[in-house]
């Protein structure tokens, strides 16, 4: 460990302890029974948790909140052995402060021209607004917090990159289709055929597999498949008006139809799904703005003695 980040991590746990009224110790370097108080019960929970792997069959879970129940259920049964004890002590506790202490750390990074920013080995994207601006980033065990000033943005999950691992990626095509959209077709075309095959988080600007799977289909045919790509995914986060939807875009209608096409053997028409999916003009509401009659002001200015008397 770094010394900075050893220091960081000693002043973090001080500011803990003066929050919640602890005086923390120090473990006899050498004294074998004072580390095994912490290093034993974390060995008995981990085995625990590799049995009860076992005994379900599957290290496989739908969701992050699906493996926090798991992990919650192992380490209840456990706490549930030591519930007397716990009662015990709960006695001669001391009352929680009247507010929590923030379980979060905070760093600041700046956007840089790429749409994203870099923390820790990991490149996040977020909307192309935000180049050049400076951020603060509140960072939690499974997500990120973003601010602008006190202004909150957005909220980004966590990812996490080894230390002599490669850079992992955390990309919304959200963030980077429309500045995709806004280049010249020939600079488009040499995207495509360049970098959006090198790219290593090429597999995150897809919305859905579907739209994988069609682009794997258009560079079978030599197709100019860059071009419709990034035409399909500035389509598909296109406002549902016509659709009169209340989600942000035709997503998941698109990527039926897109499979549809797959099914039927045929490549999609940008054309007609743009007619389909996109909002026309006759569509958008109306807004008619009335202005007010400035003979009201006259009258508000005549019934205001103050205004009179530094009009006189």
């Amino acid at each position: 460990m770094e010394q900075s980040t050893q220091e960081d991590l000693t002043d973090r746990l001080d500011a803990l302890c003066n929050h919640y009224g602890m005086t923390p110790s120090r473990n006899t370097k050498g004294v074998a029974h004072e580390n095994g108080a912490i290093k034993g019960p974390h060995g008995h929970l981990k085995r625990a948790i590799a049995d009860a792997l076992i005994m379900r069959g599957s290290r496989d879970f739908e969701d992050l909140a699906a493996y926090r129940r798991f992990i919650d259920e192992v380490v209840g049964r456990i706490n549930a052995r030591n519930a007397k004890r716990i009662d015990v002590e709960r006695a001669s506790l001391k009352p929680l402060p009247a507010r929590r202490t923030t379980d979060y750390e905070e760093v600041t990074v700046r956007v840089t021209s790429s749409g994203g920013f870099l923390l820790r080995k990991v490149f996040y994207t977020v909307p192309s607004r935000l180049t050049g601006h400076q951020l603060r980033v509140r960072i939690y065990d499974d997500r990120l917090d973003l601010f602008l000033g006190v202004s909150f943005l957005v909220t980004l999950p966590r990812a996490r990159a080894t230390r002599h691992g490669p850079h992992q990626h955390v990309v919304s095509y959200h963030h980077v289709i429309h500045s995709l959209r806004k280049k010249p077709f020939r600079q488009r075309r040499t995207f495509g055929s360049t970098a959006l095959m090198g790219l290593v988080y090429r597999d995150q600007l897809f919305p859905r597999q579907t739209f994988r799977d069609v682009f794997d289909v258009m560079l079978e045919s030599d197709r100019v498949a860059c071009r419709m790509m990034v035409d399909l995914s500035a389509l598909a986060v296109e406002p549902q008006v016509r659709l009169r939807r209340n989600d942000r875009g035709c997503e998941a209608e698109l990527a039926a139809q897109l499979k549809e096409d797959l099914h039927q053997k045929r490549l999609p028409d940008i054309v007609a799904l743009t007619a389909l999916f996109a909002p026309s003009r006759d569509s958008l509401p109306g807004v008619e703005v009335q202005l007010a009659d400035l003979s009201a002001y006259d009258q508000l200015l005549g019934n205001a003695p103050m205004t009179q008397e530094v009009a006189a």
